[in-house]
């Protein structure tokens, strides 16, 4: 196995060193495991994205799907990749051993995830998709749906999607026309279109299981009128087995700049008034329902951001290396052998930022599964309380910070490559054009900045925010007795503690006059993006200094801690400084473009 898919090291760094994956085998759920299953489950894993995944991800990019005779066509290899994962288990790694699943550990089965995304983002979309409406459906479907649906999900004889996004509503929901209308025996009549679905057609399964937002025809306006629909491409009977067509037609495919290996399409519910949904959950509580699944999406997208980011690290970092370029800026000599661009200052501060831009979002993501661990098997109704919480903060954060900041890092690999670098022959600009997408899947910025500004921080009367500030504390008092760390550890202290005094300051501002305040919510998810990810890094980085204090590592685990200690020193003097000015801009309540008339422009 080669460290061209990420740095095997840093997962072990994450799982064992700095998450305490081990202390999950304390718990019932996770008994039967061990570190050498898991080590054998991430081997597996490696092997099967070195093997089916990544070979065909620039075929993918070459080769978009496209429908011939009404059927969509995919690259080749994308089938035998997805058996092969579906084969090994991963579709239910973390579903329980009664229903046929591994059990594992969220933690454990997001690391293998992330190796898969890694190789192939745009093959791997189509079995995330299908685990999340799993997930959905086994929360929240009722037992004839489950038998219908769960077990061939989970086998990976059907796949999954969401469909939310119309032509005339993209984020904006309550502006859903899609209808269902009830037939009498518990079914319903779907009728609409939906745009933008990934996964939504293909010929990869047996089956295709459509969680479709609609309206009931008694449905409140806006999105408390929002019901939630299982809607499969062919009926399916109480056994799984698949039956005659239903009435969902392929109105096209959408080509997009990145993912092109991922069918995006429109997809016409009813267009013969025969299109067969069942409800499920309560009616008009169908975003209650699907939030379920976008959540895990979000924090599927940050991790997808994440890989790209690492994979155009390591390219630009192995491209760096052999590249030779240009002499020291005081050697005149034009005749002595040029440096490796490595060399090079410059060269080296843009690696360093990729470096600390996509290992200190991975490891927020990481530790985000792990918070999802704990919610599953937390017996302390104080302590379940209070994860919940800490996710419900922080998943608008990883969706969008490493949505943000490791698409700057793909945009530093190219840059490395110069020329070459904007050139199909090399793979950064195809790990650009993906990662690109990611700010907009699952919720754009804004969107997600006016749901931690607007709700997320002043929920519960700060409960969340005091949730975080309880872990933050924890961080730093760990790190205080670590000499070589007083300065990260004292920069972390200062940012936090004006975040907490700029919620404070905005807090009465946000109760009279909402949205004078969140005009200027996009700053606030950057800013405290940033403070969160200094807490991430001062969590590695204090991992790493023990290990180097303590004197028993080898010459290539002294320089993987280094490497972490002068990531995480970089992000703190660089990155963490915008945060002052960014939270002092917040307070002072600027209007400029609110007032910006649409005449002016």
């Amino acid at each position: 196995m080669h460290d061209n898919l990420m740095n095997r090291r840093d997962i072990h760094f994450q799982l064992h060193e700095v998450l305490a994956v081990d202390e999950l085998l304390q718990r019932p759920r996770y008994r039967e495991h061990s570190r050498e299953t898991f080590d054998a489950v991430l081997d597996t894993a490696w092997r099967i994205a070195e093997e089916r995944f990544a070979p065909h991800a620039r075929l993918g990019d070459e080769q978009e799907p496209r429908v011939v005779d009404g059927e969509v066509v995919l690259p080749e290899g994308v089938q035998a990749a997805v058996r092969a994962y579906c084969e090994a288990g991963f579709l239910s790694a973390t579903a329980d051993e009664a229903s046929g699943g591994m059990q594992l550990p969220v933690l454990v089965a997001q690391a293998c995830l992330s190796v898969f995304r890694s190789a192939n983002v745009a093959t791997t979309s189509y079995v995330g998709l299908t685990a999340s409406n799993a997930n959905v459906i086994e929360k929240f479907g009722s037992a004839v749906q489950q038998a219908r649906y769960l077990q061939a999900l989970r086998e990976g004889r059907f796949f999954g999607t969401m469909a939310l996004t119309e032509p005339q509503a993209g984020s904006g929901l309550s502006d859903l026309r899609t209808q269902a209308t009830p037939r009498g025996d518990g079914s319903y009549l779907i009728k609409g279109q939906k745009i933008f679905i990934s996964g939504g057609d293909h010929e990869l399964s047996e089956n295709i299981v459509h969680l479709v937002l609609a309206r009931l025809p008694d449905a409140p306006p806006g999105v408390k009128g929002i019901s939630l629909f299982t809607v499969p491409k062919f009926h399916t009977d109480e056994q799984g087995r698949v039956g005659a067509r239903n009435d969902v037609a392929l109105a096209g495919l959408i080509h997009k700049c990145g993912w092109r290996g991922t069918t995006s399409t429109m997809l016409s519910f009813g267009e013969n008034d025969a299109c067969v949904g069942e409800l499920v959950g309560r009616p008009h509580e169908g975003l209650a329902c699907m939030f379920h699944m976008m959540n895990e999406a979000r924090i599927g997208v940050g991790m997808g951001a994440i890989m790209l980011g690492y994979r155009g690290y390591l390219a630009s970092l192995q491209y760096a290396r052999e590249r030779l370029q240009g002499r020291a800026p005081g050697n005149k000599d034009p005749l002595s052998p040029p440096l490796p661009l490595v060399a090079h200052a410059d060269v080296r501060r843009m690696l360093l930022a990729q470096k600390a831009y996509v290992e200190g979002a991975y490891g927020l993501a990481l530790y985000a599964a792990r918070l999802v661990d704990e919610q599953r098997t937390e017996t302390d109704p104080q302590r379940l309380k209070e994860v919940a919480l800490l996710l419900e903060l922080l998943t608008p954060v990883v969706k969008s910070w490493p949505s943000q900041w490791c698409l700057e890092a793909n945009s530093l690999a190219i840059q490395i490559l110069g020329g070459y670098g904007y050139t199909r022959e090399f793979p950064v600009e195809q790990y650009w054009r993906d990662n690109r997408l990611n700010m907009i899947h699952e919720g754009t910025h804004g969107i997600q900045a006016l749901d931690l500004l607007g709700r997320k921080v002043v929920m519960q009367d700060g409960a969340a925010l005091a949730a975080m500030n309880r872990v933050v504390r924890e961080t730093l008092n760990d790190a205080a007795g670590l000499p070589a760390l007083t300065e990260p550890t004292q920069a972390l202290q200062t940012a936090w503690q004006d975040v907490l005094d700029t919620v404070a300051a905005l807090r009465p501002v946000l109760r009279d006059d909402a949205e004078h305040v969140l005009a200027n919510a996009h700053l606030f998810l950057e800013a405290f993006g940033h403070v969160v990810l200094a807490w991430a890094w001062l969590r590695q980085t204090t991992v790493a200094q023990r290990a180097l204090d303590a004197g028993v590592v080898t010459p290539k685990d002294e320089a993987f801690y280094r490497g972490k200690l002068q990531a995480g020193q970089w992000f703190f003097r660089w990155e963490l400084p915008k945060v002052a000015q960014q939270l002092a801009l917040l307070r002072s309540l600027d209007d400029s473009h609110r007032a910006m008339h649409d005449r002016w422009f």
